[in-house]
Parts: C-alpha cells; sequence; structure tokens
C-alpha cells in the first residue's frame, strides 16, 4: 500500500521542473495538432492525453501555487513596491506600449510604402497618434507632478489627439466595408486575438474606473487611451471572426454587422474625445478663475 501511495504521489505532485516542462510542451503539441489535425492523429492523441495529465497536476498544485504568490507579495520587496506604488505601475505600462506603438507605427509605414497601400498608412497614423499621446504621458511620468492645470492640458491634448485618431480609425474601417476587405487568421489564432482583445478591454475598463479615485487627469487618460485601443481592436477581431467563423452567414449580414460596429468604434472615440476636451477645458477655466481670486 505504501508503494502504491508513493507511486500516486510522485504521479499527481511532480517536481516543479517536470511541471513547467510540461505545460509549454503540452500547450505546442495541442497547437500543433489544432493547425495539423488531419496528418497528426496519433500527435493529437499524445497532445490530448498529456495535456489532460497537465492539467490535473497543476489543478493538484493550486493551493502551493496561491501560498506561494502570498508570501511573494508579502516578503519580496519589489512586489511590494510594485503593489504599492502607483506610479511605478503607470510608469512601466507606458513606457511599455509607448514602444510597442512606435515600433508598430513604423512598420505600418513601411509596409505602406511597400505596397503603396492607404490601409496601412492608415493604420501607421492610427498607432502614432497612441504612441504621441504615450509618450506625452510617459514624460510627465518621469517628470513627476507638474501641477493640476499641467495635467489637465495634457489631458485635454490627449483628447485632441483622439479625435485625429479617430479620422484615421474611420478611414480604415470604411476601407474594410467599401472595399470588402477581409482579415484571414486560422481559427485557433482568431479564438486567441478574441481572447486578448475582450481581455484588453475589460482591463481597460476596470483601470479607468480604479485609477479614478487617485484623482490624477493623466492617470485617467492613460488608461482611457488603452480602453480606446482595445475598443478599436473589436471591430478588427469582428471581420477576422466573420471571415474563419461566419461562411454560413449572407454578406448582407456580415456587411450590416460590421457597418453597426464601426458606427459604435467610431462614436466611442469621438464621444469619449469630446468629453476630455470639454472636461479638461472647463476645468482649466475655473482652476484659472479660482486662482485669479486668490490674487
Amino acid at each position: 500500500m505504501g508503494f502504491w501511495k508513493k507511486v500516486g504521489k510522485a504521479l499527481l505532485f511532480p517536481h516543479v521542473f517536470l511541471v513547467g516542462i510540461l505545460v509549454p510542451l503540452s500547450v505546442t503539441l495541442l497547437i500543433y495538432s489544432f493547425v495539423f489535425e488531419e496528418q497528426t492523429a496519433v500527435i493529437s492523441i499524445i497532445a490530448y492525453a498529456l495535456s489532460a495529465y497537465t492539467l490535473t497536476v497543476v489543478c493538484f498544485r493550486i493551493p502551493q501555487i496561491i501560498a506561494f504568490f502570498k508570501r511573494l507579495s508579502t516578503d519580496n520587496k519589489y512586489v511590494l513596491r510594485w503593489r504599492t506604488d502607483v506610479r511605478l505601475r503607470v510608469n512601466i505600462g507606458l513606457y511599455a506600449t509607448l514602444a510597442f506603438n512606435v515600433a508598430y507605427a513604423v512598420f505600418q509605414l513601411g509596409l505602406g510604402l511597400y505596397h503603396a497601400s492607404v490601409w496601412f498608412w492608415a493604420m501607421s497614423v492610427y498607432y502614432s497618434c497612441l504612441g504621441l499621446m504615450r509618450f506625452l504621458l510617459a514624460r510627465y511620468a518621469k517628470n513627476g507632478a507638474i501641477g493640476e492645470i499641467k495635467e489637465w492640458k495634457r489631458y485635454r491634448f490627449c483628447g485632441i489627439c483622439m479625435l485625429g485618431m479617430n479620422v484615421a480609425v474611420s478611414a480604415v474601417m470604411g476601407m474594410v466595408l467599401l472595399q470588402d476587405v477581409r482579415i484571414v487568421h486560422h481559427q485557433i489564432t482568431t479564438i486567441a486575438l478574441a481572447a486578448c482583445t475582450f481581455t484588453s478591454l475589460t482591463m481597460g475598463i476596470v483601470n479607468m474606473v480604479k485609477y479614478r479615485k487617485y484623482q490624477s487627469p493623466v492617470y485617467s487618460a492613460s488608461k482611457t487611451i488603452s480602453t480606446v485601443s482595445a475598443v478599436v481592436s473589436m471591430f478588427t477581431l469582428e471581420v477576422a471572426m466573420l471571415t474563419s467563423f461566419g461562411e454560413s452567414a449572407s454578406v448582407l449580414f456580415q456587411d450590416v454587422m460590421m457597418t453597426c460596429t464601426a458606427i459604435a468604434v467610431s462614436a466611442f472615440i469621438l464621444t469619449t474625445s469630446i468629453y476630455m476636451i470639454v472636461k479638461s477645458t472647463k476645468t482649466i477655466k475655473n482652476q484659472g478663475e479660482i486662482e485669479d481670486g486668490r490674487e
């Protein structure tokens, strides 16, 4: 009895190093079997069996994983600083997304020059606008407190940039509708994009609400930009999903769905940008009147 107990424990609680190998190996085999399912029947069986075993092992280790992260959050000084320092989180997030936006804007511009395509030029303008806004906010995060009026001015400038960004986004969506552009991905890739897009949108909305308590226009602007970016991605995702999973749907249905989404996305960006401009302008004016009254 003791022998079988040891065997069961070894199977259900393998070494952490082995678990670290099983997880990426299972994911890789699953993806490979999904992409080449007709040619890899044996590999598919192995992938399903191994992934089931890996999932079981991970589930048995969930209490240990929770305990580990609890210890990490209380003992590690870097984790503690990350949890308590709002400026650090915003700073790192801004610079990371800024680097991505700049690289992707340059990439889209290069594709536009190579293919002479207005599509890629419009996408380059879109990501350039995102990069410009995040650069402006990243400079604030680096320099520290700059005064409430200056924060509101940067908030307003981001709203103005969003108006320009809305033109680029509307141009992209218009080309998709008028030129019948279809974004083709493998079904697994489309599902992964959907998961990423919905996660980004959810986190963007949550952070917009969460960071309002800090009463910082710059923090609010950074999270609003992330939400707007996720909303734009929803349109691209819809086109990809209709292409991958909407073969049975009529062309009219697809056009109506994409048109409604395009209008909703454009209206959301327009409304958000106008709100940012109006709110910041009123606040700056009121603050100026208060300062003049004190003088």
